[in-house]
């Protein structure tokens, strides 16, 4: 017996453990037992019996029994992560986390992570539930042994049905996006235009009139650090115009979170990183100080930078120019927090990673999707050569569809027939920057594809393939994240700062 568990249950050893006279333990294939007290058994299903004069209760990994543990266990429950440097790990197959832990075991050190994000658009793409992101996460910390603190991030939220859909799951980080009410003319509309949008913004909802803002903000200087910025009517008048209406349903989606939740045990990020315009350095000033005006408090802020964030690639744009622009958004987030800056379509961005973590001292939250999904892949090219033909040709089929919506550069002619692969280059097809960002953003349609009968293509057989051989995605991730986390480890505190 191990913990007082009988030897036939198929117990994994990483997961055992025993609090206030309780054992828990993860059972394969997919299950979990608990040995205690009849009393302490209340919040958990399955079927019991007696073992030792304790009564030992074998269940299935239910949404049920892991509220339980997440009761039971406090370092199964997320937290919020503060100022400490963070990396957020997206699944969109639910079996990355093992991997992600893996890599953060090894070359995470005094990085705080994220193992449960998924943004709401993701969910809808891979009909997933908030829930389901969350359960998938805690039981691959349970089963991992993993005591140290993690977030969960509600990612991307656009609406007021978004904040409730993931209320009372558990997420310690909520990111909005109020990309949607950026005005995406203001960059370029005349004097006379932006005087007309100016008047029409929201006032009443900003708790302000077109005077106090004016007011505040025409012919400010603002000290930053080394720097002097100076916002005159016209950067004023542009910056209220392109981001007040985004402040005004920041603030309302924050509201809702608060009627919720309260005001402790949560921590927001606000995102505008998905829109066509860059971020000034004075319009990240005028969205930080007018969102404290409202009393919104953020720990993190993404901002639209300098470049391209495309997809499945690395960082597209000049490099030196790149970190001039991030240091200054830097001293900002230093100067008027400090709050984290966050790299949002984080993956594969290697090129960055280094002056991202130097410019921001390692207050700074990397996030990444899709390279997680794309690595499950590669797996499954060495795994089953055939599986991972099947997809790779409908995703062929499906991209030009997929990729409304994204900014990308690949091109379906640049991308080789899967026909003219042999099975043993298949893995490196993933090296091919269009083949790579054609997978990357086919994941919805190849996650949700049905034959006639209503039966899904690829998605249970992903996942399969993947759980028949875990340890070979474990290692694949462990390998690839390795290159992600080391510039961040190397200026990250691992505490708040």
């Amino acid at each position: 017996m191990s913990d007082g568990f009988p030897s036939a249950l198929r117990t994994l050893e990483t997961s055992i453990v025993s609090v206030d006279g309780v054992s828990y333990a993860a059972v394969t294939p997919d299950g979990m037992a608990v040995l205690a007290r009849p009393e302490q058994l209340n919040a958990f299903e399955g079927s019991a019996s007696e073992c030792d004069g304790k009564r030992l209760l074998v269940g299935h990994r239910s949404a049920a029994n892991l509220e339980a543990l997440r009761s039971a266990l406090s370092w199964l429950r997320p937290q919020p992560l503060g100022l400490r440097t963070s990396v957020g790990f997206g699944d969109r197959l639910g079996v990355a986390t093992p991997g992600h832990i893996a890599a953060m075991r090894c070359d995470g050190v005094g990085i705080s992570p994220i193992f449960a994000q998924q943004s709401i658009r993701e969910m809808d793409r891979t009909r997933r539930a908030p829930r389901e992101v969350m359960d998938d996460a805690t039981w691959a910390v349970f089963c991992s042994g993993w005591r140290e603190p993690f977030g969960a991030d509600a990612d991307h939220l656009k609406t007021e049905e978004d904040v409730r859909r993931c209320l009372r799951v558990g997420y310690t980080l909520w990111t909005i996006d109020p990309g949607d009410h950026v005005d995406s003319i203001a960059d370029t509309a005349t004097a006379d235009q932006l005087k007309e949008k100016f008047e029409q913004l929201p006032w009443s909802e900003l708790a302000d009139s077109p005077e106090a803002s004016l007011r505040r903000y025409r012919d400010r200087s603002f000290g930053i650090e080394h720097h002097q910025l100076v916002m005159n009517e016209i950067s004023a008048v542009r910056a209220a115009v392109k981001y007040g209406r985004a402040v005004a349903h920041t603030h309302t989606l924050v509201s809702l979170i608060r009627s919720d939740l309260g005001s402790d045990g949560w921590e927001l990020e606000v995102a505008i990183d998905e829109t066509d315009q860059v971020t000034s350095h004075l319009e990240h000033i005028y969205i930080v100080l007018e969102l404290q005006r409202l009393g919104v408090k953020i720990t993190g802020f993404a901002p639209r930078y300098l470049g391209e964030f495309e997809k499945g690639t690395d960082y597209i744009g000049d490099l030196d120019a790149f970190e001039d622009h991030v240091a200054l958004h830097a001293a900002i987030a230093r100067q008027l927090g400090p709050y984290k800056l966050s790299l949002h379509s984080g993956s594969d961005k290697f090129s960055i990673f280094a002056a991202a973590a130097r410019q921001t001292r390692g207050i700074v939250h990397l996030k990444t999707a899709g390279t997680s999904y794309v690595e499950a892949l590669r797996t499954v090219a060495s795994l089953d050569p055939s599986l991972f033909r099947e997809i790779y040709a409908f995703a062929r089929a499906q991209y030009e569809s997929a990729r409304r919506g994204y900014h990308i550069s690949a091109r379906l002619e640049r991308t080789p027939p899967p026909e003219d692969i042999p099975d043993a280059e298949l893995p490196a097809l993933l090296e091919q920057p269009d083949a790579r960002q054609v997978l990357h953003v086919t994941y919805g349609q190849v996650l949700t594809a049905e034959d006639a009968s209503g039966r899904g293509l690829f998605r249970e057989r992903l996942r399969s393939a993947l759980q028949a051989a875990p340890e070979a995605y474990a290692a694949r991730l462990e390998a690839h994240f390795a290159r992600h986390l080391a510039p961040f480890a190397r200026w990250s505190s691992g505490s708040d700062q």
